[in-house]
């Protein structure tokens, strides 16, 4: 599929738009056959006045690149959940068909757009609906967002270093001694200061159960040890352990938070599930939406930059092209030479200076044209 298209429009110059696109068909075929050339079918709109046309056209690029980020904006987060849920990427539709051909096959939906309408009504409509959707995407998001969060952080305790990670996988009951005088403690002892742990640790308070200390675990930065003291001395002993350069956790065994832990987390596992399903889901939709909606303005703006270009009445053939970058150049001189003459040298002279064309395009030709990114 291709990814990158031009909107164009030539001029009729009073002969017929099937005379015209013959010699357009005839051109490209001949001088560069591998570029994909469709009709681009854009209905009789409400043309209103030339200041109306001329206002709106102010507004036209702005929009375009709104709309644009946010059918790429739907399209990454889709590449993401799909990557993420390890889901095969899947060829996207709009109205039940490929993008692409979506593009290529357009046809003007009267019974969402009447053409009867304003074009203003109409573009600042498509506007709207694009924006609310943006909203409802990144509402959406944080909270699949916000899941991924807490699960992350859950993570990063379960598999941090012992300085930090959550200690009820690693410590059992049975590692722990607690009686009305003596307390069991945890110290988290960096690796290189384990020979200088275990020659100290019974002279770091007066009362410490000799030989008590156990070797509950391991990692690549630090080991954990176990130790029993008398309880009214466990305070003194933390003070003495961190002077050492030895941390004590805090920590109690309770089989209550363990499972109430437990079902925290399969909740929050289910609930990733259940949001990355429906926000991808909403994603397909939405994409198909704002895609809609998107070519639908291509079709208003290419007709209102061809009636400031052209004049009235709407006399344009406009059609939709795909050249390769090494075929661009080929491409425009067909399109050049099928456009007024006198136009062309207008817009070459204009386009020596700063005016640029019609929509804010860095690019003037004697002709409409603007790109279309699909990704």
């Amino acid at each position: 599929m291709a990814t990158r298209y031009w909107i164009i429009s030539l001029p009729l110059q009073n002969s017929p738009a099937s005379s015209l696109w013959s010699r357009l068909q005839d051109s490209i075929s001949k001088n560069s056959f591998d570029t994909p050339l469709y009709r681009f079918s854009v209905p009789n709109l409400r043309v209103g006045t030339l200041d109306s046309l001329l206002s709106l056209s102010d507004d036209l690029l702005k929009s375009n690149n709104f709309i644009e980020a946010a059918s790429h904006k739907i399209r990454r987060q889709i590449e993401d959940l799909e990557r993420v849920s390890g889901v095969s990427s899947t060829s996207l539709t709009v109205d039940g068909v490929p993008v692409d051909s979506y593009l290529t096959r357009f046809v003007w939906d009267e019974a969402r757009y009447p053409t009867m309408s304003p074009l203003k009504e109409i573009v600042d409509g498509i506007h709207v609906q694009v924006a609310k959707i943006e909203d409802d995407l990144k509402v959406r998001v944080a909270e699949y967002n916000n899941v991924r969060s807490q699960l992350n952080a859950i993570n990063r305790k379960q598999t941090g270093s012992l300085a930090v990670r959550d200690l009820s996988n690693i410590v059992k009951p049975q590692d722990l001694f607690t009686s009305e005088h003596l307390v069991t403690l945890l110290a988290v002892v960096p690796k290189y200061s384990q020979k200088d742990w275990l020659s100290s640790y019974e002279t770091l308070t007066t009362y410490v159960v000799p030989r008590s200390s156990k070797l509950l675990h391991e990692d690549n930065e630090y080991a954990l040890y176990s130790v029993t003291l008398f309880n009214r001395d466990a305070d003194n002993f933390r003070t003495k352990a961190r002077e050492r350069g030895f941390q004590v956790r805090d920590f109690e065994y309770n089989s209550e938070t363990q499972e109430s832990r437990k079902q925290d987390l399969e909740k929050l596992l289910q609930d990733q599930d259940t949001l990355r399903s429906s926000l991808l889901q909403w994603c397909y939709a939405s994409y198909g939406e704002v895609f809609t909606s998107w070519m639908h303005f291509c079709a208003v703006r290419v007709s209102v930059e061809s009636i400031l270009r052209y004049g009235l009445p709407p006399t344009f053939l406009s059609a939709v092209l795909s050249p390769s970058v090494k075929s661009e150049k080929k491409v425009r001189s067909i399109l050049e030479g099928l456009s007024d003459s006198s136009n062309s040298t207008f817009w070459k002279v204009e386009d020596e200076g700063s005016m640029g064309g019609f929509g804010g395009d860095a690019d003037a030709h004697p002709y409409v044209s603007f790109t279309i990114n699909l990704i």
